[in-house]
């Protein structure tokens, strides 16, 4: 028998981790990340002094909420708040309690990829606004882009917080913000963060924390694979690396192999081979300055109407429209 014969592969998950760990250089997605754990374990990092990311835009989205919320109303229809990787709310929720707490007429649409952190949003936004119209939607950015196009009866802001979008290299960040504009019409809005270009070592800091956290995060996806497709990734013969191009503003994550092994992935009959020091690219991070995303905003047809940021410039909310 063959070593491998594979298995028919089930869903997207299969289909991701069998082309990834099959490819020169290995590569898993960071958006497996998230499963209930990985849920959990992405709160911790958000904690952790060293990731600035999270309270230099819970300071802008404080700041400026009165602002924004001006900007958004339709005092006539309303408006449809959709926001692509809700996660916990922490930060809508300062939006959402101005907007209710002011009597604004609006609905809010969370779409994240993790039902667990759609199950645990809703059951805390029913408690801290009974009130409020809450439509959550489970799924990845590219399984909503389409549906965007239906909500066109009333003004829509299409709202992507913290630093989702640095997920995506230059080429897919364009192809995706086209295909928002596409499902924007005149009266809609863009509001969407961008993480800055900074010190490179504060950069590195914020995704190599000493205690372990971000390592945890990204070996999740080993821990899932396991779980998930029957595998025996030992995760302790694994480190998480991070680099950072100053240049690019591109910072990289990897899992390394620190010794030569094989691992078997009985659900798909898979087994897959590393030498040591061999690497999975896990996540990219994408850094961004103004004349980058000035270039991104033409590439796909859209101004910019305003900008944000914290005091310490660290990171940017840009508000889009066509």
């Amino acid at each position: 028998m063959e070593k491998n014969t594979l298995t028919k592969l089930e869903n997207t998950f299969e289909e991701d981790v069998y082309k990834g760990l099959t490819s020169y250089p290995k590569k898993l997605s960071s958006k497996y990340f998230y499963d209930e754990k990985g849920d959990k374990i992405f709160q911790q990092i958000m904690e952790m002094p060293e990731y600035y990311l999270t309270n230099a835009e819970y300071e802008i989205i404080d700041t400026y909420t009165p602002a924004l919320a001006e900007i958004f109303k339709d005092e006539e229809k309303g408006f449809d708040l959709i926001e692509l990787g809700a996660g916990d709310g922490k930060k809508t929720k300062i939006l959402l309690q101005y907007l209710t707490k002011n009597n604004y007429k609006f609905s809010y649409l969370p779409i994240d990829i993790s039902k667990h952190a759609l199950l645990d949003l809703k059951t805390t936004l029913k408690k801290e606004f009974p009130q409020l119209e809450v439509v959550p939607k489970q799924g990845t950015y590219l399984d909503v882009l389409h549906e965007l196009n239906e909500f066109k009866h009333r003004k829509k802001v299409i709202m992507m917080l913290g630093s989702n979008i640095g997920n995506m290299v230059h080429e897919n960040a364009i192809s995706f913000m086209q295909g928002i504009q596409k499902s924007m019409h005149k009266q809609d809005l863009l509001f969407m963060g961008f993480d800055q270009k900074k010190h490179p070592k504060k950069i590195i800091k914020a995704y190599s924390d000493k205690t372990g956290i971000t390592e945890a995060f990204n070996k999740n996806i080993l821990v899932r694979i396991n779980n998930e497709l029957d595998a025996n990734f030992n995760p302790d013969k694994f480190i998480q690396w991070e680099s950072y191009n100053p240049e690019t503003g591109t910072a990289k994550s990897f899992l390394v192999a620190t010794e030569p092994q094989t691992v078997f992935i009985r659900k798909m009959n898979l087994h897959v081979d590393f030498d040591a020091w061999e690497t999975i690219h896990t996540e990219i991070s994408q850094k961004y300055d103004l004349k980058t995303i000035d270039w991104i905003a033409g590439q796909v047809n859209l101004k910019i109407v305003n900008q944000y940021t914290d005091a310490q410039q660290l990171f940017k909310n840009f508000l889009f429209a066509i």
